[in-house]
């Protein structure tokens, strides 16, 4: 890993664990100092596992979520809605579960949460193993030679990051203790939908292959629902 980029990542974790103590008003938060723990290790083991393997992957996952060649319709739901939001869900669950304590999740809960988290966090990192062309933003990558990622996780969803998201979201509300935050998860696993279905349709009409692929995986997100 480069100096910039372990740099980069030391800034982005912690910003977010100050958008989540510095709500709670406290240090003295398990909880959230559990999920620091969990994001902090699986993201140096992706990190550590993409700069061996993938230099030109990690390098553009640490790039802007605003790039030339984007569409549109994902720098306006990317940016506006899903970056907004996340910090918003993000700053809110301290405030719940810690500062003015609305919220009262039963321990069982949220051990079950943390291990939704941990989960989410594999299915995460076995994903980032197989596809090289996972980039922060939807766009095709035909300077690459773009081609249908149909292994790992592949072979069950059409979107493993994404159904990855989605528990991560609803597991790291129930860890962090969180009612509100369960609540507003739901706002961005619909926004995570939606791009799903946006991406879907332009990568028709993308890589070769696309098309007889999602005739074979039909499910987009949940294996054998949907």
């Amino acid at each position: 890993m480069g100096r910039r980029e372990l740099l980069v990542t030391v800034a982005d974790l912690s910003i977010l664990a100050g958008l989540l103590f510095i709500p709670a008003g406290t240090i003295g938060w398990m909880a959230g100092w559990i999920f620091m723990a969990l994001l902090c290790g699986v993201t140096l083991l992706t990190l550590c596992m993409l700069s061996r393997n993938d230099p030109e992957l990690l390098r553009e996952r640490m790039s802007s979520p605003i790039q030339r060649d984007q569409p549109l319709w994902d720098k306006v739901l990317l940016s506006a809605l899903l970056l907004l939001l996340f910090v918003a869900w993000l700053i809110l669950m301290p405030l719940d579960a810690v500062r003015f304590d609305w919220s009262d999740v039963p321990l069982w809960l949220q051990a079950l949460g943390a291990l939704g988290t941990l989960l989410s966090y594999y299915g995460m990192y076995l994903t980032f193993w197989e596809n090289a062309y996972l980039y922060p933003v939807v766009k095709l990558q035909e300077e690459r030679g773009q081609s249908v990622v149909t292994t790992g996780p592949y072979r069950y969803v059409k979107h493993p990051l994404y159904a990855c998201a989605l528990v991560f979201f609803v597991s790291t509300a129930l860890l962090l203790g969180s009612w509100l935050g369960l609540l507003l998860s739901l706002a961005l696993i619909a926004l995570i939908i939606l791009r799903t279905a946006l991406e879907d349709r332009m990568l028709k009409s993308g890589p070769a292959g696309y098309a007889e692929y999602a005739n074979t995986v039909t499910y987009r997100l949940v294996p054998h629902v949907w």
